[in-house]
């Protein structure tokens, strides 16, 4: 027996729910490292400055959406531009939303 919403089984109330929902946009994004300096650090960067970010250079990417990890991938280029290929997606019991 199907569980009833409004009339509809649950997964038919899902379902157009998902469709209403599937325009909405997101802010996707992909985080390379980081690394913390001193103000006197930050006031010291130049045009040449290297700034060494706290992951090794083979490290998977992290990709978030609105703030919470959804997954792993690696730079790619599309035609010019850059891009990220998604190798790991996180469980969604085990995504944290970043502060």
């Amino acid at each position: 027996m199907n569980d009833m919403t409004g009339g509809f089984p649950v997964d038919a109330a899902l379902a157009a729910n998902l469709r209403l929902l599937q325009d909405v946009g997101v802010k996707l994004t992909v985080e390379i490292g980081s690394t913390q300096l001193s103000l006197r650090e930050l006031l010291a960067l130049g045009e040449d400055s290297v700034i060494e970010l706290d992951r090794e250079a083979n490290e998977l990417l992290d990709v978030f959406v609105n703030g919470t990890l959804i997954g792993r991938g690696e730079v790619v280029t599309v035609g010019d531009k850059f891009g990220v290929r998604m190798t790991e997606l996180v469980n969604p019991e085990k995504r944290v939303a970043t502060a």
